[in-house]
Parts: structure tokens; sequence; C-alpha cells
């Protein structure tokens, strides 16, 4: 059985930068790029260091999942990426507060460089119901 693949597309989440859709699906599964902390007004970052950036790249992942018809709840891993990973606690904070009761699997990972140097950047899958 093939699953037809959907690219979604929001203007609540800042556009793709690049070769790549906001996210896709296949039956029930979303695939969302990696996000950044930008505001998707002003294809800017926003302020307030990782904490702001990672509150920013969450939002724009709920938007995007919203765009699939899915939401945070429906997340099943995450990727995050890190300037720093002497960030991590900061990041982690601001994460929690989105993912409190039965959090997705997660990898965090410290990376050399980002898209547009940024110091956060998120990526999910989610399974919508």
């Amino acid at each position: 059985m093939s699953h037809h693949r959907e690219i979604v597309h929001t203007d609540k989440a800042p556009k793709a930068i690049g070769p790549y859709s906001q996210a896709n699906t296949a039956g029930n599964m979303v695939f969302v790029s990696g996000q950044l902390g930008f505001d998707p007004e002003n294809m800017q970052f926003v302020d307030g260091g990782v904490a702001g950036q990672t509150e920013q790249a969450l939002q724009n992942l709920a938007a995007v999942l919203e765009a699939a018809g899915a939401g945070l709840d429906d997340v099943t891993a995450c990727t995050v990426f890190l300037k720093d990973m002497n960030d991590f606690a900061a990041m982690n904070e601001v994460y929690a507060r989105h993912f409190s009761s039965n959090p997705p699997s997660r990898a965090a990972i410290e990376v050399a460089r980002l898209p547009k140097d940024g110091l956060v950047e998120i990526s999910c899958i989610a399974v919508k119901h």
C-alpha cells in the first residue's frame, strides 16, 4: 500500500529558505523540517537568546503541525540542534513547557553552525490521530 505524499505550507511559520518544504505528510505521519527561532512576520530571529529562539522555534513547529492537521501532542520524536551545548539547560526549560506530559523521544546535538547562525533548530515527526 503506497501513501501519497502531501506538501504542507503555512504563512504562520517562516517560509522555507531553501529547496525543502515546511513539512510533508505520508498517510497519518507528519515530517516537519527544522524550525529556527525566526519570526515569520519579518524572517528575523526573535530576541531572548537561546530561550527566545527555542520558544519561537516551537511556535513555528506548532504552526506547521496545525497546517498539517496535527499538534504538539501528536509529536512522537524531536531532534534539537544546538549551536552550543552549554545552552542545553535554557533550551530544555522552554522545551519542557511545551512537552510537559508524555514527551516525545528526543535527540539533542551540538552542531558547528546552524542556518543564518541560529542558536537552536528543532525538527519533529508526528502521527495524526
